[in-house]
C-alpha cells in the first residue's frame, strides 16, 4: 500500500464515524484509529527563582523562592478562522529549500490546492495544500519542527 491510498483511507476514516479500520496486504498491515476529541488546558509549572549577590561578597546568598506562576490557558482561535491541520507526524517545513521563499506567510492569499508547506515524513517531503480560500492571519509553526497527526499548522481567515 503506498503513502497515497494510506492518506485517502485517513481522508475516510476522519469524515467517518468509523472508529478503526485495519487493511492488510502483501506490504504490511496498516491500522487507522479516530483520535478523539480531547481538551487540553495548558498551565505552566512553577519555577524556582534566586536571586544572588555580586561575587564580591563571601557571605552566603539566601535564596528566595518566587511565587508560583498563574495557570495559563491556551488561547482560542478567532471565531471567524479556520485551521489547516497537519495531515501527518513528520517535520514541518515552511520552504521548499533554504534559499527559496515560503509557501505562505501571514497576509498570503490561498486557495484550495495552493501549497502552504511541506512536511517530511520517513525522509519523504509531502507538499501539504490548503483545503480552503482565504487569507493566512497566522503561522502556529515554527520552521523545522517535529508536527504531530491533526496539529494545527495555520490560521486562515475565509474569503
Amino acid at each position: 500500500m503506498d503513502l497515497k491510498q494510506i492518506h485517502e483511507l485517513i481522508k475516510i476514516v476522519n469524515k467517518s464515524n468509523i472508529g478503526e479500520i485495519s487493511i492488510e496486504d502483501k506490504d504490511g498491515k496498516v491500522t487507522i484509529k479516530q483520535k478523539e476529541e480531547q481538551v487540553v488546558t495548558v498551565a505552566a509549572a512553577p519555577q524556582q527563582v534566586y536571586n544572588v549577590a555580586p561575587q564580591a561578597s563571601t557571605a552566603p546568598v539566601a535564596a528566595q523562592p518566587a511565587a508560583p506562576a498563574a495557570p495559563v490557558a491556551a488561547a482560542p482561535a478567532p471565531s471567524n478562522t479556520i485551521t489547516i491541520k497537519s495531515p501527518m507526524i513528520g517535520t514541518f517545513y515552511r520552504k521548499s529549500s533554504p534559499d527559496k521563499p515560503s509557501f505562505a506567510e501571514v497576509g498570503t492569499e490561498v486557495e484550495p490546492g495552493k501549497v502552504v508547506c511541506i512536511i517530511e515524513a520517513m525522509k519523504l517531503f509531502n507538499e501539504i495544500e490548503s483545503e480552503v480560500s482565504g487569507r493566512i492571519v497566522k503561522v502556529l509553526v515554527e520552521d523545522a519542527s517535529p508536527v504531530e497527526y491533526d496539529q494545527p499548522l495555520f490560521l486562515v481567515e475565509p474569503n
